[in-house]
């Protein structure tokens, strides 16, 4: 053999193990590109997902947030009416005239008297503009006398001299107790509730 034979024996084993390096190295190539756009792929779904899933998180927040708000404001009116139709009653209670204004002044005051059976003085505060009925009605009552001026609707407050005891029977404490007896009821007459 001669040793230009040689020598192109040698270039083409290594021209065939170039070309068997090159296709090994395609092939890992290509297992690499595949691996990574199946990486790619499988990110781009895992992602899509999550983006998926936050929009729906974002959704339903938004949603509850929006239920919450309209429910706040619902609850906001109820309690404006609720407010408004108070002050109405409030107005009506301080407008009472009359025969109607004595009677109810008298029930409250004989409601109060009961506390006060042992007790020789007896103080009697009431609005401002009752001071005359209220002369009027203690002169019925030994040991009573009007003491003066309360900031209320009507009704009395009557204290004892020696008991120290108190009794707020104002048209205003009534209708505290009644409102909140019938707070519930007022409400679904209003509002329809079930």
């Amino acid at each position: 053999m001669s040793l230009d034979n040689v020598v192109e024996d040698i270039r083409d084993e290594a021209r065939a193990r170039a070309e068997e390096i090159r296709q090994d190295g395609q092939e890992q190539a290509d297992a690499i590109i595949a691996e990574a756009e199946a990486d790619a792929e499988d990110i781009l779904e895992s992602r899509t997902a999550d983006v998926e899933q936050q929009i729906e998180r974002e959704r339903e927040q938004a949603l509850s947030s929006a239920k919450l708000e309209a429910k706040q404001a619902r609850l906001g009116a109820r309690r404006d009416v609720l407010q408004r139709v108070r002050e109405q009653v409030e107005r009506e209670l301080a407008e009472f005239e009359g025969d109607r204004r004595e009677e109810l002044t008298r029930s409250l005051l004989d409601a109060a008297a009961v506390e006060f059976e042992d007790e020789d003085e007896v103080s009697v505060y009431g609005r401002d503009e009752d001071a005359d009925m209220l002369e009027t009605i203690l002169a019925d009552y030994d040991g009573y006398e009007v003491a003066g001026e309360r900031d209320c609707l009507g009704g009395v407050v009557v204290e004892g001299a020696n008991s120290r005891v108190r009794v707020n029977n104002t048209f205003d404490s009534v209708l505290d107790t009644v409102w909140e007896d019938n707070l519930k009821e007022v409400s679904t007459r209003l509002f329809d509730d079930q």
